[in-house]
């Protein structure tokens, strides 16, 4: 099933990586799900899953993403203007969301946001809402790219420092070119020896550690294997554990 929403703006972050705001009748949705955006093309269906940049409560969705070449929806999506029309998905799914976290004595004070390229979105969502500055001592972002002009949304992550100042601390992730107070190792290896854990001034640990983890799946994969190397376990509803991930491809 689809409906018909109508852009309400395209934000340009650099010549590929863009946000559409869509006006749709989009059911009431939790923090860090993701909706399909689609369209018919040579009577094909071509749709793609994008996570919800905004909290729930708006009268918009709002998506984050990068326009790939060759890509069958991206490249469209990106030539989209205010008052064009995108076919979404009336509900969001997914389970990249904090209500998959144990709470109690198994939930720990840290919560570390793992996130690379446009998997930062639903992280966005998440710190958009009250509930991870309810539950957790600290929330640790860390949003790694290949160069600094991939990073979208600096101005909002900027606002959460001023709000939460105690709680939140912004760790990003360049590669491939010198940023302001940015660390330059990928995600695994930033966690594997420790530069991670100095930067924010903290461990991370089975007994205070919750992790989400969310990106390409290379880096999911491999800050997985370093996370089980720490000790901390993979959470499932059956057996709660630390670490939870959400693969889109």
């Amino acid at each position: 099933m689809w409906v018909t929403g109508e852009v309400l703006e395209r934000i340009d972050w650099n010549e590929k990586l863009f946000s559409l705001k869509i006006k749709a009748a989009v059911e009431p949705y939790t923090a860090g799900q993701f909706i399909k955006l689609s369209q018919v093309r040579d009577d094909k269906r071509v749709a793609r899953a994008y996570s919800v940049v905004n909290p729930p409560g708006s009268d918009y969705v709002e998506i984050l993403a990068v326009a790939v070449e060759d890509g069958l929806l991206s490249p469209d999506l990106q030539s989209l203007n205010p008052g064009d029309n995108i076919e979404v998905t009336p509900k969001a799914t997914g389970f990249m969301t904090l209500d998959e976290i144990p709470q109690g004595v198994l939930q720990g004070k840290h919560l570390w946001l793992l996130s690379t390229g446009t998997a930062v979105g639903p992280f966005l969502s998440m710190l958009l809402t009250d509930e991870p500055w309810q539950r957790f001592e600290k929330v640790v972002l860390v949003y790694g790219v290949r160069i600094a002009k991939d990073l979208a949304y600096l101005d909002l992550i900027k606002q959460l420092q001023a709000k939460y100042p105690h709680q939140f601390v912004f760790v990003p992730i360049v590669t491939r070119e010198p940023f302001e107070d940015a660390l330059t190792c990928r995600i695994p290896e930033a966690i594997q020896s420790g530069l991670l854990q100095q930067k924010v001034a903290l461990d991370i640990n089975p007994e205070n550690s919750q992790v989400m983890i969310c990106g390409n799946p290379g880096m999911i994969t491999e800050a997985q294997s370093v996370l089980l190397e720490l000790g901390l376990a993979k959470n499932l509803r059956r057996a709660p554990g630390q670490i939870t991930v959400e693969k889109y491809w």
